[in-house]
C-alpha cells in the first residue's frame, strides 16, 4: 500500500498535464491554430513560475524522451533514402549547405555578442537545425495544405539536418566541450552502434513475422525494439537517443514488416510526443522574459535570415520538384535537438540564463510560428 500512496501523486501528474493538454490541444484546433499550440500553452500553465497546478518536470522529462525517440524511429522507419536520392537528390548537398551557411555567417554573430566559441558554435548549430517532431505533425496534420512532393522533402530534410547536425554536435563537443572523449572515439561509437542496429535489424523481422498474428505481442516487440536500442545506443556509444532512434528506425526499413511496426508504434508516439511540447512550455520563466526579449528576437531574426531565406533560394537553385515558400516556413523553427544543444550551452556556463530563456521563448514562438503560417503559405 505504501508503494500505490507514493506513485500516486506521479500518475496523477501526468493525467492532469495530459486532460490539460488534449482539452487546450481541442480548444488550439476548434480556433483554427494547430494543437501544438495548446500544448505549449499547458507547459505554461503547469510549470512552477505560475499558480495552480506544478507538474514534476522530471517526469515529463522522461515520458517525452520516449515520445522523440518512438517518432524518430518511426520516421526512420519509413524514410525511403533511395527515393530521396532518386526524386530529391538536391536534399544531399541542400542540406549541409544551409547548414554550414548557418554555422559560418551565425557563430561571428554570437562571438560578436561575447559569447564564448562552445557556446556560439551550439547557438549557430541550433539555428541551423530544425524539428523533427513538429515537421511530423506538420505532415501528418489532417488541416495541412502541403503536396506530397513537398511533405517527403520537408521530413528528409529535417532528418538529414539530424545526421548532419549531430556530427557536427559531435566534433564540437569533443574540441570545445568539457569531456575527455576523443574525435575517434565519438566518431567509432557512431560506427559500432550502426553495426549493432544492423545485427538487431536481421533479427527483428524473424521475430516480428513469427508473431504476426499474436497483436499484443508483436506491438511489445515493435516499441521495445525502438526504445531498447535508442538507450542502448547513448549509454553504451554515446550517441543522442533521438538519433539512436532515427537510426534503428532506418536500418529496418526494408523488411516487409515495417508498415505495421509503423502503425503499432503510432498511438504510443503521439501520446508521448504532447508531452515534449508541455516540457518546453514549463521552463520558460516569466521573471526572464524581459530580459531574455532581445535575444529570443535575434535569434529569431537569425532563423529567418541563415535558415528561411536560404532554404528557399536552394530549392530553387535545385530546381525541386516542391513548394519552394512552404517548405522553407515548414523547417523554420527550432526544436529538440536545438534544446539539448542549448542545455550543453548552459549547463557549462557557455550562456547566460536569460539567453538561454531567450532561446527557449525562440524555439516556443518559431514552432507557433511555423507550424501555422506554413498552411498559408
Amino acid at each position: 500500500m505504501a508503494s500505490i500512496v507514493e506513485t500516486a501523486p506521479l500518475i496523477l501528474n501526468v493525467g492532469v498535464v495530459l486532460t490539460a493538454a488534449a482539452t487546450l490541444g481541442f480548444v488550439a484546433r476548434k480556433l483554427g491554430l494547430p494543437s501544438v499550440v495548446g500544448y505549449l500553452l499547458t507547459g505554461l500553465l503547469v510549470s512552477p513560475f505560475t499558480p495552480g497546478f506544478v507538474s514534476d518536470n522530471n517526469q515529463l522529462a522522461l515520458l517525452a524522451d520516449i515520445g522523440v525517440v518512438l517518432l524518430l524511429f518511426e520516421v526512420g522507419i519509413e524514410l525511403d533514402l533511395r527515393k530521396i536520392t532518386r526524386e530529391q537528390k538536391a536534399l544531399l548537398w541542400g542540406v549541409p549547405t544551409q547548414m554550414g551557411i548557418g554555422l559560418l555567417i551565425g557563430t561571428p554573430v554570437f562571438l560578436w555578442l561575447g559569447i564564448p566559441i562552445f557556446g556560439a558554435l551550439l547557438l549557430s548549430l541550433s539555428i541551423a537545425m530544425s524539428s523533427s517532431v513538429v515537421i511530423v505533425n506538420i505532415t501528418r496534420s489532417p488541416r495541412r495544405t502541403t503536396d506530397t512532393l513537398t511533405e517527403d522533402a520537408l521530413l528528409g530534410w529535417s532528418l538529414l539536418q539530424d545526421v548532419v547536425g549531430v556530427a557536427a554536435a559531435a566534433i564540437i563537443l569533443t574540441l570545445f566541450g568539457a569531456n575527455d572523449s576523443s574525435l575517434l572515439a565519438a566518431l567509432g561509437g557512431l560506427f559500432g552502434f550502426g553495426i549493432i542496429a544492423i545485427g538487431a535489424s536481421k533479427i527483428l523481422p524473424r521475430i516480428l513475422r513469427a508473431v504476426r498474428w499474436e497483436k499484443d505481442l508483436f506491438l511489445i516487440y515493435s516499441v521495445s525494439f525502438g526504445l531498447v536500442l535508442a538507450a542502448l545506443g547513448t549509454v553504451v556509444f554515446g550517441i543522442p537517443m533521438a538519433l539512436a532512434g532515427f537510426i534503428a528506425g532506418l536500418v529496418i526499413n526494408q523488411s516487409r514488416d515495417t508498415e505495421e511496426v509503423r502503425k503499432a508504434i503510432l498511438p504510443f508516439r503521439d501520446l508521448f510526443a504532447v508531452l515534449f511540447f508541455v516540457l518546453l512550455g514549463t521552463l520558460i520563466e516569466p521573471g526572464q522574459l524581459e530580459a531574455a526579449w532581445p535575444f529570443a528576437a535575434l535569434i529569431l531574426l537569425m532563423m529567418i535570415a541563415l535558415k528561411t531565406i536560404p532554404t528557399v533560394l536552394l530549392v530553387k537553385l535545385g530546381k525541386m520538384k516542391v513548394r519552394p515558400l512552404q517548405l522553407g516556413i515548414g523547417i523554420s523553427q527550432i526544436g529538440e535537438f536545438s534544446f539539448v544543444l542549448g542545455s550543453l550551452a548552459y549547463s557549462q556556463s557557455a550562456i547566460s540564463e536569460s539567453q538561454f530563456t531567450g532561446l527557449l521563448v525562440a524555439v516556443v514562438l518559431s514552432i507557433m510560428a511555423s507550424t501555422i503560417l506554413v498552411r498559408r503559405a
